[in-house]
């Protein structure tokens, strides 16, 4: 998966966190949601705005940061 197509980092928006290409949603809430137990079809249903492959882009984005943080270390 090419999260790149899914998530953004724009200064102007959300503090410059990484988001949801053409939301105001950010990793940081995709991934917090998950780890409290919601599942994707949840998630979904309450930000319409959201698709399953926006949500695996948010996991890949954090595997692949999380891999980057090991190797730097």
């Amino acid at each position: 998966m090419n999260y790149q197509d899914y998530i953004e980092i724009k200064a102007d928006k959300r503090f410059g966190r990484p988001c949801v290409k053409g939301t105001r949603i950010s990793v940081y809430d995709v991934l917090n949601w998950l780890s409290n137990g919601m599942t994707k079809e949840e998630i979904i249903s309450d930000f319409e705005e959201l698709d399953e492959k926006m949500i695996n882009a948010c996991l890949a984005f954090a595997a692949n940061r999380e891999r980057k943080l090991n190797v730097a270390s």
